[in-house]
């Protein structure tokens, strides 16, 4: 079996890291795509945080409590950098700084992130392809209600989250291209999933990709899995952000918004009412506990996910 992923932040890295052990014997069926427009340039790097989360996660050397940067980093640059005045709100890690700097030099030599990805995955002994969305430049943007234009990573970390958002914008993204191998990863799947992460920011960005959305309707299965369990997001700014687009903060709502892709939507026992409404959707569904508490709980909802297979007759409205 041949599996790709579409994934950003900790919900997705905790998924990828069930599938890996789902897959052990069979590690190179893995392809992760995972979002970039999060990426930015911080203390002079270039910051990808959503591939990093997946890579430390992956290798098993992330920081599970905080969910970002790695297990027992040390943080003696941004306390350098506090000590003589310079903002440093983004509390990047000295190891964390480390692959930060080396996938700033080999861009600079004029490799793509898509090449430096790779050696970096290769480094931390990954065993599942990691691929990033695109080699071009996208960004996510939002608009608050006071008509502040904040980057994703000045409203997530610098603002915490505060303040109110009206609008997501993604910039790049209509003259961007998929990277080498996403297209034909998703073609060649036997199935595609896309990971329990941000459906605004986080998966969003990817299937806004030219291509990426078609090539997802003409595959024969592909399953979602939601990152809203009870009406609330378990990580993240997904509430906000999804009020933000106009969309219902439910497993309903985020299935609404794939369902043009999805054929089967997998929720939460919580959230076993709304079955029948996303039906409705035309969308099959699927009723687990999609908490990921561990590892192992990890790798219980990527077996399950590994079963499905597509419905014998696609429900339509």
């Amino acid at each position: 079996m041949k599996v790709a992923a579409l994934s950003g932040g900790v919900g997705g890295a905790k998924l990828l890291v069930g599938l890996d052990r789902a897959l052990r014997d069979d590690h190179d069926r893995l392809t992760a795509i995972v979002n970039t427009a999060d990426d930015a340039t911080i203390y002079g790097v270039h910051v990808s945080p959503d591939v990093d989360i997946v890579t430390y996660w992956l290798a098993g050397v992330a920081d599970t409590e905080r969910g970002w940067g790695m297990r027992d980093d040390t943080f003696t640059v941004v306390t350098a950098l506090e000590a003589l005045g310079e903002e440093a709100w983004f509390r990047l890690g000295d190891r964390d700084l480390g692959t930060c700097m080396v996938r700033t030099r080999r861009l600079e030599r004029g490799d793509t992130l898509t090449e430096a990805t790779r050696m970096i995955a290769t480094a931390f002994g990954l065993r599942p392809t990691l691929l990033p969305m695109s080699d071009d430049r996208v960004r996510t943007t939002l608009v608050t209600q006071r008509g502040r234009v904040l980057d994703f990573q000045e409203y997530f970390v610098k603002e915490r989250c505060e303040p109110d958002v009206v609008d997501v914008l993604l910039s790049g993204v209509e003259v961007a291209r998929p990277a080498p191998g996403v297209i034909e990863a998703l073609e060649g799947a036997d199935i595609v999933i896309l990971c329990p992460s941000n459906p605004i920011v986080s998966t969003g960005p990817i299937l806004a990709l030219p291509g990426v959305r078609d090539a997802l309707r003409r595959h024969p299965l592909v399953v979602a899995v939601s990152p809203i369990v009870g009406g609330r997001a378990l990580k993240g700014p997904a509430e906000k952000l999804l009020r933000a687009t106009g969309t219902d903060v439910s497993a309903q709502g985020v299935a609404g918004l794939y369902s043009d892709l999805c054929d089967v939507f997998v929720i939460d026992t919580t959230d076993a009412g709304d079955a029948a409404a996303i039906e409705d959707l035309g969308v099959a569904t699927v009723v687990t506990d999609t908490i990921m508490t561990d590892h192992d709980a990890s790798a219980a909802l990527a077996r399950v996910l590994l079963t499905i297979t597509a419905p014998a007759t696609p429900l339509s409205l």
